[in-house]
């Protein structure tokens, strides 16, 4: 899917200052030579079976599928992974390669926490120091996934720039890897950033989609009819597509987060809404003012605001392989609600907007035929700003 610039269409590529090539450079060399190596592999493969709790289930949700009639609904159970996310597949992958590389120390950004608590634990598992960036707001409506990195032994940084959120966040985590090359890795959490980024965070997320394929023959004797996901920058969604790329009987649907309506600005829906640009060192969609500036995003999901969206997921939309619709914060909170009575699993926010449009289209399906959704982790995280949402404080 990409050649060896990195692109992805006219999408990726290394837009970075000078003083970090050499970093990059030095990180694609590494993985080139790592990712088939047999000892490196048979590691990764212990780490995710005995440490992470690989392979995660897929649950045939028998009472959400009677309830909205149509299409059988599976769920991908990422949210049953260690620290309660799809994120540890792809930090297990880095942090594991950084050691190969020589490095003592790991950086990372995070929005929602789970990134940042899935790099504290692998560093804590590894004997690394971690530092994990996060912004402002971002630590105020996810306080427990920061008690949890700094109980990990993370160092927990809150950003104050911009908007305080996901996206400064990465941009301060990548200054601070210019900083201090030698010794320190910049984990970065979703398929986005500068070549090799994308590739090596989806490599190790593929997974996801490999089991997918594997369970679903296994229990339906056949492939899904269509494969969903919530995307901000991508990575549970890439991981839950890529063993389907070339599988053009499934259908990909990734499922952005509107916010309060892709007609407003206060959305995060970089397909619907987006501009080709440049911005943390890759070509793809993002969401832009009238001067093609970076625009300030906005979503109930602290993972999901993000104002722009993985390459490959860009070169997916271009070709018309993969659908990319918007969901909104009230779909998202409806669908939160709607599985943790149905189906006694409370969803991440995140995942919860995946839901949602499984919730609309499984009904116009045929009953032979089926959805797997990738819960891309659990929503205990987010039961304090679903709460506010609907009006309600909680207090300790």
């Amino acid at each position: 899917m990409t050649n060896p610039r990195g692109r992805f269409g006219v999408h990726g590529g290394q837009y970075m200052p000078e003083t970090l090539m050499n970093a990059v450079i030095e990180l694609e060399e590494a993985y080139d030579r790592f990712k088939d190596d047999p000892d490196f592999k048979r590691e990764l493969a212990t780490l995710f079976n005995e440490y992470a709790g690989r392979p995660s289930r897929l649950y045939f949700a028998e009472r959400m599928t009677r309830d909205l009639g149509g299409a059988k609904v599976y769920l991908k159970r990422e949210d049953l992974n260690h620290t309660g996310a799809h994120k540890i597949n792809n930090v297990l992958g880095q942090a594991l390669l950084a050691k190969k590389m020589g490095k003592t120390r790991l950086i990372a950004e995070t929005g929602a926490g789970q990134h940042g608590v899935a790099t504290a634990t692998a560093a804590a598992l590894m004997d690394m120091e971690c530092v994990v960036f996060m912004g402002a707001l971002d630590c105020e409506r996810q306080a427990l996934n920061v008690y949890k990195m700094r109980l990990l032994g993370a160092e927990v940084v809150p950003v104050t720039t911009g908007t305080a959120t996901l996206k400064d966040a990465v941009s301060e985590a990548m200054r601070e890897w210019t900083n201090r090359m030698a010794d320190t890795h910049y984990c970065l959490g979703s398929v986005m950033g500068p070549h090799p980024f994308p590739t090596i965070v989806r490599d190790f997320q593929a997974v996801i989609s490999a089991e997918i394929k594997e369970q679903m023959l296994e229990r339906e004797g056949a492939l899904p009819d269509v494969v969903m996901a919530c995307v901000g920058g991508g990575s549970n969604a890439i991981g839950t597509f890529y063993h389907f790329i070339d599988e053009p009987g499934v259908q990909l649907i990734g499922c952005e987060a509107a916010g309060r309506g892709v007609d407003t600005f206060e959305t995060a829906a970089t397909i619907a809404t987006g501009r080709l640009g440049i911005f943390h060192g890759m070509k793809s969609y993002f969401c832009q003012d009238e001067y093609g500036q970076i625009a300030p995003v906005y979503s109930i999901s602290a993972g999901l605001d993000y104002p722009g969206i993985g390459p490959e997921h860009a070169w997916l939309h271009d070709t018309g392989r993969a659908t990319y619709v918007p969901v909104t914060d009230e779909e998202a909170v409806q669908a939160f609600e709607y599985l943790s009575r149905l189906e006694g699993i409370i969803p991440a926010i995140e995942s919860a907007h995946a839901l949602a449009h499984a919730m609309k289209i499984a009904p116009t399906m045929r009953p032979d035929q089926t959805i797997v959704v990738t819960l891309s982790g659990r929503g205990d995280k987010d039961c304090v700003s679903v709460a506010r949402y609907r009006g309600e404080e909680l207090s300790e």
